[in-house]
């Protein structure tokens, strides 16, 4: 090989290791480069060969490592159309309020207000007519009216009439009246009565001896009334927590023989409240009567004069009340101090209530009262009030939703207790006598039993037991056994049944010979109906002593037998 030959060869060697060289160092520079992150993830070198040479390729080309993920899907939007505007409608804009109220005022206290009267009702008067006859001439009317408003004033009149004739010589009796109630509220929430009346009755004294002939106007005896009842009261306690209710009545009752008596009562009770569980009683009362006896040949001029208070503690409670208090009393200038105890435990999970007490009290003795419970007294020599001593213990409930019950026993003392005994020789009057001393055993019992409006019955009895007396035998005139009961029964709409039931054991008297005696029992049932006609009209009856039994309440004194009442009552409403 020549020395051009060699020198070629050993330059294309040379070249060849410089360039292998070069590749490797390439090679490890990617290499380094690939094991670092990438901003990119993939990175690709290329060089081209020049054209046309056929030589190996001098271009080397590295990717890094690749991850594979999932393009993210393109969302479908739906764009609305526009509505179209409805010119036919008003558009309406709604303001929603903010979720934070902020409010420039600050609220009242809660304070308790007086229920307000249901404006739905209408206040309506009332006004009716009842009219009815029936056998032994009887004549019945009665009418009521009602004048006012309701909520200022309110002003109620009623007027009744009775007579009856019977069989006997003289025996009529009858009786009328009229009296008007009127009420006045105040702006100060006081209310104010008036109560105004006239009452007249009518008897004669016809239960004499047959052996003796009196004429008609001779036997008149006739009571009449007139008076005035006057009060105020609060209806609600003061800011001092006190409660009164003073009252005055005053009246004149007189008859046909010119005995006539005046009275005036003065009741002024006061309360005073100390919370919940204490009050304070205390009542000033005053009661003042003048009578006039024209006795032949010297009238007689009768004082009778009663004043008292009553101061008392009370302790209530939901299940215990006591009232603890006294009664200073001046009769007739005669001072007494009365005990006024009484004490009451209800035991709520039985309905049951459990009294007893020591009470003392003065009942009021006046002409008026004496002739009321029996018509036929004659003039009066003296007055007397009746102090009466109670011891008692007693029991009252109920048993479901309809019946109640109440039972009671009592020891009375009873001083000065007025007493009746026939006047002889005829008999027809009766004197009136006080005892100075009485000692009793009451037994007293009330149970009634009620379903809405539709059924009542309510019955009572009372039995006295009087012993002990210091100047007469016996307890002239006063029934020892009373029993009293009253049925009403809504049959239907329109027709209502009543029924009442009297029962006495007879009371005790003296004949003409001094003996005494004793009345037969006496047993009075009574039976009456009402039913609606028309709308306002309704038809009634009533019959009276259906055993036809012409028992003596009074010695000598016989009532009359069966009797039956009919008629008619209209409403105006």
């Amino acid at each position: 090989m020549n020395y051009l030959q060699k020198t070629v060869f050993i330059a294309v060697v040379a070249v060849m290791a410089v360039g292998s060289v070069q590749a490797q160092r390439k090679k490890k520079t990617t290499k380094t480069s690939a094991a670092k992150p990438a901003a990119k993830k993939e990175v690709q070198t290329a060089e081209l060969k020049p054209s046309g040479d056929t030589s190996a390729p001098k271009v080397v080309t590295i990717t890094s490592a690749f991850k594979p993920f999932l393009k993210d899907a393109a969302k479908v939007n739906f764009t609305a159309a526009t509505p179209v505007i409805d010119s036919s409608k008003i558009p309406v804009t709604y303001n929603i309020p903010s979720q934070n109220l902020f409010f420039l005022y600050q609220p009242v206290a809660i304070k308790p207000l007086a229920l307000a009267v249901d404006s739905g009702y209408t206040w309506q008067n009332d006004q009716y007519v009842k009219l009815g006859a029936g056998n032994f001439s009887t004549f019945y009317g009665e009418a009521a009216f009602s004048f006012g408003d309701g909520k200022s004033s309110v002003t109620n009149v009623r007027g009744n009439f009775l007579t009856s004739t019977g069989n006997l010589p003289a025996q009529q009796a009858a009786k009328w009246g009229i009296d008007l109630l009127t009420v006045f509220n105040t702006q100060n929430t006081h209310e104010w009565t008036a109560h105004p009346y006239y009452q007249s009755t009518t008897q004669y004294l016809y239960g004499y001896a047959p052996a003796y002939n009196y004429t008609k106007e001779s036997l008149l005896q006739r009571f009449t009334t007139v008076g005035l009842d006057v009060g105020m009261q609060n209806k609600t306690a003061n800011s001092f927590g006190i409660t009164y209710h003073p009252q005055i009545s005053v009246d004149r009752f007189f008859d046909s023989r010119q005995n006539h008596e005046n009275n005036i009562v003065i009741k002024a009770p006061i309360n005073k409240s100390f919370g919940k569980i204490y009050s304070f009683d205390l009542g000033l009362n005053a009661d003042i009567s003048t009578a006039s006896m024209s006795l032949v040949p010297n009238p007689l001029q009768l004082k009778n004069n009663l004043y008292w208070i009553n101061p008392a503690i009370l302790f209530t409670t939901p299940n215990v009340k006591i009232n603890a208090g006294i009664q200073p009393s001046w009769d007739n200038k005669a001072f007494s101090l009365l005990p006024d105890l009484s004490a009451e435990a209800k035991f709520s999970e039985i309905n049951l209530s459990l009294e007893a007490g020591w009470m003392g009290y003065f009942q009021k003795n006046t002409f008026r009262s004496l002739a009321n419970y029996n018509p036929y007294i004659g003039q009066l020599s003296s007055l007397r009030n009746t102090k009466i001593n109670e011891t008692f213990a007693g029991v009252k409930g109920t048993q479901g939703n309809h019946f109640n019950y109440q039972a009671r026993i009592s020891l009375l003392v009873l001083n000065n207790q007025p007493l009746f005994l026939n006047k002889y020789p005829d008999g027809k009057a009766f004197n009136v006598v006080f005892e100075p001393e009485i000692k009793a055993l009451r037994l007293h019992g009330e149970v009634g039993y009620n379903v809405q409006e539709k059924l009542s019955f309510v019955a009572g009895g009372t039995f006295t037991q009087y012993h002990t007396l210091d100047v007469n035998a016996k307890a002239w005139g006063l029934p020892p056994v009373e029993v009293t009961g009253s049925l009403k029964w809504k049959v239907l709409k329109d027709l209502q049944v009543k029924a009442d039931a009297f029962l006495w054991d007879g009371n005790p008297y003296m004949d003409s010979t001094l003996v005494p005696l004793k009345t037969k029992a006496v047993a009075d049932l009574n039976l009456g109906a009402e039913f609606t006609v028309m709308p306002r009209l309704n038809l009634w009856i009533q019959m009276n002593n259906l055993l036809n039994a012409t028992y003596q309440r009074w010695n000598q004194y016989r009532v009359l037998g069966f009797n039956v009442l009919g008629g008619v009552v209209y409403s105006f409403r």
